[in-house]
């Protein structure tokens, strides 16, 4: 039973956390230092990625098809060049990364910045003019460059790469919808990479129906949380998220300050 609701708990905060501007590995590391929770394991941590990786294609199965069919058009190439930087970044700070995740020393600090980024971010009152179409390579680039640096805990994935294509003049709707087609090839590597570490005998023991629990919570968490955030993120708001990160960061350092986390 204790299994099956470690695997419930860090299911909904991936799943949730994934998509909304709040960064999921800062919130996982958090969560398991809140409960006294140890590391998910390889294996559940690669299923709850699969989760999420669902939730994407169950909203943008149009989008994946197309791109698909199309291997060559604008979308496409968008999102292989957005991918670029992402791995380049990931494949060369990794263990840097890894350092971080493990300690938390700056998770206060980086959901403070990520706080800052989502506000100056929803400043810009004028919609942008940029679609898919108008996305220059340049403006991928960019934005995956920010997909790379928010690999660091308590940055926000998609808070980095909604602000960055915000900044970048792409419309609200756009920007979103991109971002997490963007999402798709991260996550996918993160899953890759994670499998080959289990193929060589990485691996926890674990119970299928646990798995099974925490793939689906990821899955149907990351699905609700992806279809919230493109209402938000075209009719409301970001600075509600703005103001949580605020609140969380200062706990975290107050409670690092203190001794206690």
């Amino acid at each position: 039973m204790e299994e099956i609701i470690k695997a419930v708990i860090l299911g909904a905060v991936q799943g949730f956390t994934e998509f909304l501007p709040v960064s999921s590995s800062g919130h996982l590391l958090l969560f398991r230092k809140l409960f006294g929770l140890a590391e998910a394991g390889l294996l559940l941590d690669t299923m709850l990625h699969l989760g999420t990786l669902v939730a994407v294609v169950a909203v943008f199965w149009r989008d994946i098809v197309e791109m698909v069919k199309k291997p060559f058009s604008h979308l496409t190439l968008l999102v292989v060049v957005g991918t670029i930087p992402t791995g380049l970044i990931g494949v060369l700070f990794k263990d840097s990364f890894e350092e971080l995740a493990r300690t938390g020393v700056i998770l206060g600090w980086s959901f403070l910045a990520t706080g800052v980024i989502l506000w100056l971010a929803d400043y810009i009152k004028e919609r942008g003019l940029k679609d898919i179409p108008n996305i220059s390579f340049k403006d991928s680039f960019i934005v995956g460059t920010l997909q790379g640096i928010a690999i660091i805990p308590g940055i926000s994935r998609s808070g980095l790469t909604i602000a960055g294509s915000l900044f970048q003049g792409i419309d609200r709707k756009t920007a979103a919808r991109f971002s997490f087609l963007l999402s798709l090839p991260a996550i996918l590597g993160a899953v890759v990479v994670q499998s080959v570490d289990l193929f060589k005998g990485n691996i926890e023991g674990i119970s299928l129906s646990a798995l099974a629990i925490g793939t689906l919570v990821a899955a149907v968490c990351g699905y609700i949380a992806v279809r919230w955030m493109l209402d938000i993120i075209q009719n409301k708001s970001l600075k509600g998220f703005s103001i949580y990160l605020w609140i969380i960061g200062s706990g975290v350092l107050l409670a690092q300050f203190i001794g206690w986390f």
